[in-house]
């Protein structure tokens, strides 16, 4: 009973500690951010590089000059960016090689004459011009713009402007080297298709403009312009993707934890009795003349505690010290205030019978010294407390 009541205590103390005046607990956790259009990711994340070549164009002062399949020419990109939103990136990329073009001057010339293609009484010649594009572009990507970000999409489109420095060299020139540099401007659609988490399958349509001369001709056109298409691969690094922050909040009721703290002051104060109890019945058994022994129940028990085992092996030995021919009487009782008649009648007589087999079987007493008898429900027997009438007394036969 005891070792119950300790246990009881420790717990309450333990609860009411527990039991504070939490009203809200706040839980941070990540998420694919599906649909999101502007959601941010670290800095580390969403890089990419990429590489890509194809077919490129020049138009010039003297493009008609020459056959349009004359003039394709092949092209490379080499690229690194970053997409900072699902919508917003950026790139840097080298674009270059070379074009194919005719000449009147000189200029970049590789070939011979082209025939029937006289010009104010000058021939063309056809030309070759190695160059590089070196551009910084912004980029939209036009799909998660519309339907918002979404991980496993196959497909994105992004339209992309930005501004760079080109700049021309040859080296097999006719005349001297000549170099011409300038300020670009780009613009152009960069298809993406994801084929995994770590790479894409690119196609680059983009147009290049620059000032009138690039080809080393200057003629009546505001500006020179390069058109290229462009496939490749993008590999992006990880982390890779986009992540929404949740706050999940968790409100606990405040009205269930005061109801705990209640419960928990009531089986504090029940403890309290129960202690007063427990010390209660250890002074009747000091007052005992020696021969006589009380052993003490719960309400509706009957099993022999662990505690009354203590008392009942110091009568055990009293019991073996005594003549042999001595014999006890073992009556059990309940509490006439609480249970039915019937109830009471059981519980005294199994409350007998336990103590007598507990006396025989644990500390080997003869059970021919026994005499076995039951009260069922009496009145208060001591200090006018009814749980104390919960009891077995043993004592000699007279």
């Amino acid at each position: 009973m005891k070792k119950i009541l300790s246990i009881s205590a420790a717990l309450a103390v333990a609860l009411s500690a527990a039991a504070q005046d939490v009203t809200e607990e706040v839980v941070v956790r990540t998420a694919p951010a599906v649909g999101a259009r502007s959601v941010t990711s670290s800095f580390k994340s969403n890089w990419f590089i990429q590489a890509g070549a194809g077919p490129q164009v020049f138009f010039g002062d003297h493009d008609r000059q020459r056959k349009f399949g004359e003039r394709i020419s092949p092209a490379l990109d080499i690229a690194v960016g970053k997409w900072f939103t699902p919508v917003i990136g950026v790139r840097v990329m080298y674009s270059g090689l070379y074009f194919k073009g005719a000449t009147q001057n000189g200029a970049f010339q590789s070939g011979g004459e082209i025939s029937g293609k006289p010009w104010h009484g000058y021939w063309l010649n056809e030309s070759k011009v190695n160059f590089m594009n070196l551009h910084a572009d912004v980029m939209l990507d036009l799909v998660n713009w519309i339907g918002g970000y979404n991980p496993n999409r196959v497909y994105g489109l992004a339209l992309y402007a930005g501004a760079g420095f080109g700049y021309t060299w040859d080296r097999a020139s006719a005349t001297d080297n000549h170099h011409k540099q300038g300020i670009t401007g780009n613009i152009g659609l960069f298809n993406m298709f994801h084929i995994s988490k770590a790479f894409d399958i690119n196609l680059d349509i983009r147009g290049m403009a620059i000032h009138d001369g690039f080809d080393g001709a200057t003629g009546n056109r505001p500006f020179d312009a390069l058109v290229s298409v462009t496939a490749g691969l993008s590999y992006r690094f990880g982390p890779r993707g986009f992540n929404n922050t949740n706050e999940v909040v968790t409100i606990y009721d405040n009205s269930a934890l005061n109801e705990l703290r209640d419960r928990i002051a009531q089986l504090e104060a029940r403890n309290r009795e129960l202690q007063a109890l427990a010390e209660k019945t250890q002074k009747v058994v000091v007052a005992n003349d020696g021969s006589t022994y009380l052993a003490y129940f719960p309400i509706n028990v009957s099993e022999v505690s662990l505690a009354d085992r203590a008392q009942l092996e110091q009568c055990a030995n009293m019991i073996r010290e005594s003549d042999k021919n001595q014999k006890f009487v073992i009556t059990g009782y309940a509490d006439k205030q609480t249970g039915t008649p019937e109830i009471n009648e059981t519980l005294s007589r199994e409350r007998a019978q336990n103590v007598r087999a507990c006396l025989v079987k644990e500390f080997g007493i003869d059970p021919s010294r026994f005499e076995v008898n039951w009260k069922g429900g009496v009145s208060n027997m001591f200090y006018d407390d009814p749980s104390l009438s919960r009891v077995v007394v043993i004592k000699p036969k007279k």
